[in-house]
């Protein structure tokens, strides 16, 4: 069975675009995370304005190697993943879950002490963007038009046709 695509081949150009954009930018903040031997999220964990008891338990002794490992791993596995179009929709939701964190860990709600931030936001900033723009690469996913799941839909496709 053959699915057509309801979108353009504009809209779809745009949908990779985002895609490969949004990839990039996870794939160099894990890179760079690799490749500081310093580097570490304890400091941004323990300086959480929210769900403090929750952060500071990540930043824990016992947690924080562990956090730091999956948070790199994470990162690298989105990035790649994104640009090189195969397991984006796994991709995209890891991804959406990791900006969450990183939301909640200092969200620009009012009342609540601005943490490390790019400039000034009320509710809405950067992280919480980026998740929603990474639920639109899940819910339109365009690995199967520019991808390497190309070459595994058209196997399946072939396989199931004999």
């Amino acid at each position: 069975m053959t699915q057509t695509s309801p979108l353009t081949s504009t809209q779809t150009g745009v949908l990779v675009l985002l895609r490969l954009l949004i990839g990039w930018h996870f794939l160099y903040e894990g890179v760079i995370k690799l490749y500081s031997p310093g580097w570490t999220a304890k400091g941004y964990l323990l300086s959480a304005t929210y769900m403090e008891s929750f952060f500071h338990w990540l930043a824990s002794e016992s947690m924080i190697s562990t956090i730091d490992t999956l948070n790199i791993a994470a990162l690298l596995f989105v990035g790649a993943a994104l640009i090189l179009g195969f397991k984006t929709q796994l991709a995209s939701l890891i991804g959406v879950g990791l900006l969450l964190l990183y939301y909640f860990a200092h969200p620009p709600f009012p009342g609540y002490p601005l943490g490390p931030a790019e400039g000034s936001y009320w509710i809405i900033n950067k992280n919480l963007i980026e998740a929603a723009a990474l639920l639109v690469v899940f819910l339109f996913p365009t690995s199967v038009s520019f991808g390497l799941e190309r070459f595994f839909a058209k196997r399946t496709l072939s396989s199931q046709t004999h």
